[in-house]
């Protein structure tokens, strides 16, 4: 039986194939207040502006591509029982060819009825005010933004619990809740972690932080996996 190899993974290996981290050092994100575009009072406010913000986003995502990072994530599946447990809202990961991802934070490529925290739509077009679902609901991204439960939550929980091997890679781990599925990790368990910023100082089996970026990362990681399977 293969081992369970779970990923938690952020920006960071999003970054690699131009897609810009979730927040800038300013504290806006693409030069927007994050309360503006990211939170249900700013859809409230102004939907206009929310739609086209992720408009922009659901566009960016058909000119980048999965970078090796999510490559080797997916050739991992030949020798492990992976999955990925992401934050990022793109789906680079299902398009370089992994097959178990939970989205924590909700997918720019589906929309779901504003009543509705599931019911979720594939939609890789502009949305805008006016689409309804077939029931005559308003559309709106399928995002969880602050101040929203995070639905996923529970269930990747449970997939952590089970791994054999967990891996942290691209994230500031200051994003809650998903920053916390670390202590849902089993005690014997081997953690891995890629981050070129990141205080390794939180996690057990520090010989096994990788300071480096996430396509460098994975390229080592690949190497020590390889080796444990000799």
């Amino acid at each position: 039986m293969k081992k369970k190899l779970v990923v938690l993974s952020g920006a960071g290996i999003s970054a690699e194939s131009g897609i810009s981290t979730f927040r800038d050092s300013d504290g806006l994100w693409e030069n927007h207040r994050i309360e503006d575009v990211a939170s249900p009072e700013g859809f409230e406010k102004n939907p206009e502006l929310v739609f086209e913000f992720y408009n922009l986003r659901r566009r960016q995502l058909k000119d980048v591509k999965p970078n090796r990072a999510h490559e080797i994530l997916a050739e991992l599946e030949k020798d492990f029982d992976v999955h990925i447990i992401t934050q990022n809202v793109d789906n680079l990961h299902e398009r370089a060819g992994s097959t178990k991802v939970t989205h924590l934070h909700g997918e720019l490529c589906k929309v779901r009825p504003v009543n509705s925290e599931s019911d979720a739509i594939i939609w890789e077009d502009d949305l805008n005010l006016g689409d309804l679902d077939e029931n005559g609901v308003q559309l709106r991204p399928h995002i969880v933004w602050f101040g929203e439960r995070v639905p996923e939550m529970d269930t990747a929980a449970e997939i952590t619990s089970k791994a054999d091997l967990f891996l942290v890679i691209g994230t500031s781990m200051q994003v809650y809740p998903a920053a916390g599925l670390v202590h849902d990790v089993p005690t014997n368990a081997e953690i891995f972690v890629i981050d070129p910023n990141l205080d390794f100082s939180m996690f057990r089996n520090k010989e096994n932080c990788i300071k480096s970026s996430a396509t460098e990362g994975m390229q080592k990681l690949q190497e020590i996996l390889k080796a444990k399977l000799l």
